[in-house]
């Protein structure tokens, strides 16, 4: 496993490489809000032989560069993944994600083989009541200290967890980024960017993916019902849905084997 650095336009996206090369196709792993490749840490291992694996950190994550008043939605991640594809030199992959993945299916299907969405926002029943709350609060945010804003993160993103003792590990890795004044201000600027424009915008399109899919998602989700992973799979054609009991909304890391093999059955579905 190695992990590198890629200039996209002026910022660097970190990402690392797993697996191995061969006849199958290159796996493609995409968190979402407010994580960062750690999510799939538990995933990768498990996946089949014979597949390139490239889990990245989207701007403003992880290890990757601050926003620094870049673009942090949807639309603007998905077309930073599709540049970094052009670097690495993969023409299509299997795309693992969230509401990204959504995006690159539908305005870069050539570039997609196969669908893999879990436990995603879609359509345009989100942010939460939460979500909208926190967003409505940005005016005051900016003028709280870092330590504040990191610790309401932190209280978010524990209440996702079904898992207490898991949940204290990875969000410590997932509240790293944030703990200083230009961490306050990347939150501040992925929570600005929670809308449902362009997950609304690409909903009326969801029924035209003719890529394989495979939905999966946790039983008690609380952040994105899985009510929603039902609608997803009825509008997509010939997507399977697995309901992991037990899981809430990270189900990667509470259920890997889970994911791992439902995207392991994904690969064997011809694209």
């Amino acid at each position: 496993m190695r992990g590198e650095f890629l200039d996209l336009s002026g910022a660097r996206l970190y990402y690392y490489a797993a697996g191995t090369r061969g006849a199958g196709e290159p796996v493609v792993f995409i968190h979402g809000f407010p994580t960062s490749s750690h999510l799939w840490g538990d995933v990768v291992p498990l996946m089949p032989a014979g597949h390139r694996l490239v889990v990245l950190d989207l701007l403003g994550y992880g290890r990757s560069d601050r926003p620094l008043g870049r673009d942090v939605g949807v639309r603007a991640h998905a077309e930073r993944v599709i540049q970094m594809l052009d670097e690495l030199r993969i023409d299509r992959a299997c795309v693992v994600g969230h509401g990204v993945a959504q995006s690159l299916a539908i305005r870069h299907s050539e570039r997609v083989s196969h669908l893999g969405l879990i436990d995603t926002v879609a359509f345009d029943g989100w942010p939460t009541l939460k979500g909208r709350l926190a967003r409505a609060s940005l005016p005051v945010t900016k003028f709280l200290s870092p330590r504040v804003v990191a610790g309401a993160l932190r209280t978010s993103l524990r209440r996702a967890y079904a898992d207490p003792s898991r949940a204290a590990h990875s969000i410590d890795l997932y509240a790293r980024p944030f703990g200083d004044a230009e961490g306050r201000d990347a939150v501040i600027a992925h929570v600005r960017a929670l809308r449902c424009d362009e997950t609304s915008a690409l909903g009326g399109d969801l029924a035209k993916i003719a890529m394989p899919t495979a939905i999966v998602w946790g039983q008690h989700d609380s952040v994105v019902p899985v009510e929603v992973g039902r609608q997803l799979q009825q509008t997509i054609r010939g997507a399977t849905l697995d309901v992991v009991a037990g899981a809430r909304h990270f189900t990667p890391e509470e259920a890997p084997q889970r994911v791992a093999d439902a995207i392991a059955a994904l690969l064997e579905r011809g694209s």
